[in-house]
């Protein structure tokens, strides 16, 4: 059993912590909160800590971070130094040099290991969809949606300056929404021959919703994503005369393959489970035998790292600077 520990204590760690109690690989022993009456009342039975460096050596083996993103880097820096299994929070660090600085202190650490949680990639109906994919003789295109309104703009819209829509959090619907679109189409198809993003910036400069183009041979990936409204636009990926249609390419409930001759076939399974169990299973499967799934790791790793490397083109396209980034 892993011992865990969680930083940030917002709805998405309690989805974690339920998934990986699910797993059985996992039992929460430490929190980190700036408040411990916070901590406390998110996880009642765990140790409440307000010192990082104190929660760091509380005995955790894994540590799961859910702090806004411009945190990531620091955070998991420091757990990499403790030589902790690391799992971050989507999307992994601001830049391609932090992850660098970051690659290299896990070459310091070798029993560290390094993960970004995009739960949506490590599910079975993923995997449906990338089974289909390697059957199609043509690929023309698609487009890949996932846009939902946040209340989080509310508060934007008055007057406040929420974590989720500032760049100084290195935040904005590229780096929160638009990682699942983007993830599932550098997992797909590799990178970019070029790629390009048409964003719709709000007054403090950071981007509420847009529309990125990835280029590649012979066809173009579009990711259209956004927290200011709401699409209920399926995704498609078009072969030639055959389509696969996925009605949310971030929860990737229902996923149909349609051939040449109109015929529907269900891809997918009904998701009756936890969306982060798969991951949380994934991660422990690689802490506990890091030796038979090296190679496996590495995949994921690289995979995290070339859509750290697109996301920031993308941002940089749409003239949106982090504070990060200097």
């Amino acid at each position: 059993m892993l011992n865990l520990g969680v930083i940030g204590t917002n709805w998405i760690t309690k989805m974690f912590v339920e998934a990986a109690e699910q797993s059985e690989a996992y039992t929460l022993t430490s929190v980190y909160s700036r408040k411990v009456e916070t901590g406390q009342a998110f996880a009642p039975t765990a140790k409440i800590y307000t010192n990082l460096s104190e929660f760091f050596d509380s005995g955790i083996d894994v540590v799961y971070i859910a702090s806004p993103n411009s945190l990531h880097f620091a955070q998991a820096a420091q757990a990499i130094q403790h030589d902790l299994q690391v799992i971050v929070e989507k999307s992994i660090f601001s830049n391609p040099t932090e992850y660098e600085e970051i690659y290299s202190l896990l070459r310091d650490h070798p029993k560290a290991h390094l993960f970004e949680a995009t739960r949506h990639v490590h599910q079975p109906n993923f995997k449906a969809i990338e089974a289909q994919v390697a059957e199609m003789p043509v690929v023309s295109g698609g487009t890949f949606v996932y846009e939902k309104y946040s209340s989080r703009f509310d508060a934007y819209l008055a007057g406040e300056e929420p974590n989720v829509l500032t760049r100084e959090f290195s935040a904005g619907a590229l780096t929160d929404l638009g990682v699942y679109p983007i993830y599932a189409i550098v997992k797909l198809f590799g990178m970019p021959k070029s790629s390009h993003y048409f964003a719709t910036k709000l007054a403090n400069g950071a981007d509420g919703r847009g529309t990125a183009i990835l280029r590649y041979d012979g066809f173009d990936m579009t990711a259209q994503f956004g927290k200011m409204a709401t699409s209920y636009q399926h995704s498609e990926l078009l072969g030639q005369k055959d389509t696969i249609v996925i009605d949310n390419i971030a929860e990737l409930n229902e996923v149909q393959y349609v051939d040449g001759q109109g015929n529907q076939t269900t891809l997918s399974h009904p998701l009756t489970e936890n969306p982060m169990l798969a991951e949380a299973n994934d991660f422990a499967r690689i802490i506990n035998a890091p030796a038979e799934y090296a190679d496996e790791y590495r995949e994921w790793l690289l995979l995290s790292q070339r859509v750290n490397q697109v996301l920031t083109d993308l941002r940089k396209s749409a003239g949106i600077v982090f504070p990060a980034d200097h």
